[in-house]
């Protein structure tokens, strides 16, 4: 930060190419996280896009910078939140305006069985915190320490959301 900070003409272009680099590093990470949370193509990119847009309007506010990647997954992971929510009261208010026709709920039920496999339904019910750090580390295959980086928390609690997301899957699949 020093460094930064005792430039004088051309700070603008440092930092600005520092979170370039930075976001083309992180794009992806901010994709899957979206994704496993909304598990829709689209509204994952859109939420990414989202998170990549307030990291490029809020970088120069941020006081840790080596502390990007970690930052912008609570961004996409609280964006996307926001988007299951209203994606859910949308849904129930299109239910609840088709509820004079039975059929129609009964296919929209129908759909969405079919769509999720048992598995993904599974992971879909587990807690947020333990869904985001199993996809973190079974999935995507981050180690326990990166994980614990990217969430902000120690490596323990990592290590127990782990275990208790394994546990849990393994009582819903019996």
């Amino acid at each position: 930060m020093d460094e930064v900070a005792g430039r004088g003409i051309g700070v603008g272009q440092d930092v600005d190419s520092e979170l370039q680099e930075r976001i083309v590093s992180s794009s992806s990470l901010a994709f899957r996280v979206a994704y496993a949370v909304l598990r829709h193509r689209e509204d994952a990119e859109d939420v990414a896009q989202e998170a990549l847009l307030r990291a490029h309007g809020h970088f120069h506010a941020l006081r840790d910078r080596t502390r990007f990647r970690a930052w912008l997954v609570r961004v996409a992971w609280r964006l996307a939140l926001d988007r299951q929510r209203s994606d859910r009261r949308r849904l129930r208010r299109d239910t609840a305006a088709c509820n004079s026709s039975p059929m129609a709920t009964t296919e929209a039920v129908a759909l969405v069985n079919e769509s999720n496999g048992r598995l993904l339904a599974a992971v879909a019910r587990l807690p947020n915190k333990l869904r985001l750090t199993l996809v973190l580390a079974a999935i995507e295959g981050y180690e326990t320490r990166e994980v614990a980086a990217l969430l902000s928390v120690p490596e323990g609690t990592v290590k127990s959301r782990l275990f208790l997301a394994r546990k849990k899957l393994k009582e819903m699949m019996s």
